[in-house]
């Protein structure tokens, strides 16, 4: 039995454009100041987890460009399931790498699982067919 549940259009264009706007902030930092998060992976407890995907400072470079592509196409609403998607595969090794292992700054890690609240929304809900 499926349960209909009435959600205001408006909270779920807020949702989205407020949660796109940590990517576009991310992404554009990871473009231009590349050497300031090529060190904070190398003081990450977790920084193996960067290196067994590659060289981190061009991965700092590619997930910069997702984040921010990503981030648009998920703020504008265009294929905003697979925009989450996608942000939340770039999310989840920069969550391990670089928060996980922080026990002394939790906020951080929480902060990024909050986040994947949001994305989960939109990966589990058709928000085209609720804003129709």
């Amino acid at each position: 039995m499926t349960t209909k549940i009435l959600i205001d259009r408006r909270s779920i264009q807020l949702l989205r454009v407020l949660v796109s706007g940590i990517f576009l902030v991310a992404g554009t930092n990871h473009l231009l100041n590349t050497s300031k998060v090529a060190k904070r992976i190398e003081q990450a407890s977790f920084k193996g987890i960067a290196y067994f995907f590659g060289e981190p400072q061009w991965l700092i470079v590619l997930s910069g460009i997702v984040m921010v592509v990503a981030g648009f196409i998920f703020l504008i609403g265009y294929k905003t399931k697979w925009a989450a998607i996608i942000l939340m595969m770039v999310l989840i090794p920069i969550t391990l790498t670089v928060q996980v292992g922080q026990v002394t700054t939790l906020g951080p890690l929480f902060k990024n699982i909050a986040i994947f609240g949001g994305l989960l929304f939109f990966i589990m809900n058709d928000t085209n067919k609720l804003l129709k």
